[in-house]
Formats: structure tokens, C-alpha cells, sequence
């Protein structure tokens, strides 16, 4: 079942650029699915029609079904069922509390005080944060604001979570920690769509992969599919990953052929068993 889908998909902004050109996207419900491309592609413009941030200039989003409807009280329902998480958490977290950033989005929609103080105590539980509520927000580490943002949204119990390179300026262990978090997501049954540009993270979480380049998607499919078009890759001023690179360079620079390239550390040290066998 599709749960979210963009059916030819333009967007020109009021200056006249031209960010998105007829873009055809769609998740099923419970897929993690990765949209791989460079800074300027217009991955976080694609991202901000999903709730309805952005209205296209053409085409349509269709969510659980449904084309989004641009009253107020149509957008305040899909936003209920795709919620986003942006790049900078700063741009998210504004109050002088974590716990009353958390309860904004159910506030809003006006759920009694017991329902709200629930949502929040079990969003900052399932993100590690509990005992975190009374903290500023600007007193936190990078990766901590993250997570306190994706509470922000799964304190909304969203169908779909949408997050915006959620990994960017974090260490390799909080990006480790972010990535597990949303696996957690994902297994309890959450649609997942991630935005990024680190080729080396997407194989290890992405059902499917999308690449977009100059504001149109130029390839589609499993990480496999996808990454074995290096020539599409390269062209879209991506890389493969490293694990992928050096198998390149064995095949091609010292004649161990391998097949296939694997695209994870677990995938070549299988690979690099067999061949020594």
C-alpha cells in the first residue's frame, strides 16, 4: 500500500528557480527509504510538500490515499500523519523547556492535559531523553537536540516521519545512536524517509533508494541497483561507498574479481571469505 506519494511533482520558487521538475515519488507503509543526493538537489524542497510546507506549482501529494488539501483544517490532518524533522533541530525547538517543545504538537491539536503529559513522557522515553524535561533546549549537544526533535514529532504519533539529513554535524557515535533510533522506529512500524548525502549510511538502513539530482529523481531502487549505475552515481556528483570503491579498485587495478560490489563492511567481509577459500 502506497502511504505517500508525489505524481509529477514541479516546483518553481517566487524568484523564478526552478527547484523541482516532475517528480514521481511514493513509500509503501513501513519501508525506510533513503533520497540520496548532493547539497542544492532539492531533497529538502521535495521533503516540504510531503505535510504541505510547499505547495507544488504543479502535480499533486497524495497521503494514506488522500491529495492533500490546503485549508487549514486539511493541513492540520496531514501534518497528524507526516511529520518532519529538519536538518537544524534549532529550527524546531523554541521553547525554554523540553518538555513543553514536546507537548507544543499535541497541544495544538487539542488533546486533554493527560493526553499531552503522556505523549510527552513516552516520546522522550522511546528517544532516550527521559529526565531530560526540564532542560533548555540550547543547553544540549547537537545529537540530544536531535533527539528531542524527532520527540517533537513522535509525540504527534505520526504515520509517516520524514527527517532531513537527521545525521549531519553529528559524531559517529551520535549519528550511530540516531540511526539505531530510527531502525526502532521502523521495526514498530513507522514509514521512514530519510534525506542525505552520506553514500556510505544508506545501504545500512534503506529498503529502496532514491537519487535526485538538479531537482529531478535520475535513478530508483534497491541500494544495490542503484549504487551498481556508478556511471549515474558519479554523475549526479555522488560517490559509491568506500567498502564499494576499494572492491572497484581491487577488480579493475589488481584483477581479484569479487562480482557484485558489496555495498557494507558485513557484505565484503563475506565476500572477502569466499575468495580466500
Amino acid at each position: 500500500m502506497r502511504i505517500i506519494e508525489a505524481v509529477d511533482i514541479t516546483y518553481t520558487y517566487p524568484d523564478g528557480t526552478e527547484a523541482l521538475r516532475g517528480i514521481n515519488f511514493h513509500a509503501e507503509k513501513g519501508e525506510m527509504i533513503a533520497l540520496l543526493g548532493p547539497n542544492g538537489a532539492g531533497k529538502s524542497t521535495l521533503f516540504l510538500h510531503f505535510n504541505g510546507i510547499l505547495r507544488p506549482t504543479s502535480g499533486k501529494v497524495v497521503v494514506d490515499g488522500e491529495e492533500i488539501d490546503y485549508s487549514k483544517s486539511g493541513l492540520s490532518r496531514v501534518r497528524q500523519k507526516v511529520g518532519i524533522v529538519f536538518q537544524n533541530p534549532d529550527d524546531q525547538l523554541f521553547a525554554p523547556r523540553v518538555a513543553e517543545d514536546v507537548a507544543f504538537g499535541p497541544l495544538n491539536m487539542g488533546l486533554p492535559e493527560d493526553e499531552v503529559e503522556r505523549r510527552v513522557r513516552e516520546s522522550l522515553e522511546r528517544v532516550g531523553m527521559a529526565g531530560y524535561e526540564d532542560r533548555p533546549p540550547h543547553h544540549l549537544s547537537g545529537g540530544e537536540k536531535k533527539r528531542v526533535a524527532i520527540a517533537c514529532i513522535l509525540a504527534m504519533e505520526p504515520e509517516i516521519m520524514v527527517l532531513d539529513e537527521p545525521t549531519s554535524g553529528l559524531d559517529p557515535r551520535g549519528a550511530s545512536q540516531i540511526l539505531r533510533l530510527l531502525h526502532e522506529l521502523n521495526d514498530a512500524g513507522m514509514t521512514i524517509i530519510i534525506s542525505t548525502h552520506d553514500v556510505d549510511m544508506t545501504p545500512l538502513y534503506a529498503d529502496r533508494v532514491y537519487v535526485i539530482s538538479n531537482g529531478e529523481i535520475i535513478s530508483e531502487g534497491t541500494p544495490h541497483s542503484v549504487f551498481s549505475d556508478i556511471e549515474t552515481v558519479r554523475g549526479a556528483d555522488l560517490r559509491l561507498p568506500r567498502i564499494a570503491h576499494l572492491i572497484e579498485i581491487l577488480q579493475k587495478e589488481d584483477d581479484i574479481q569479487f562480482g557484485d560490489y558489496p555495498l557494507t563492511i558485513g557484505e565484503a567481509r563475506r565476500k572477502l571469505r569466499e575468495r580466500l577459500r
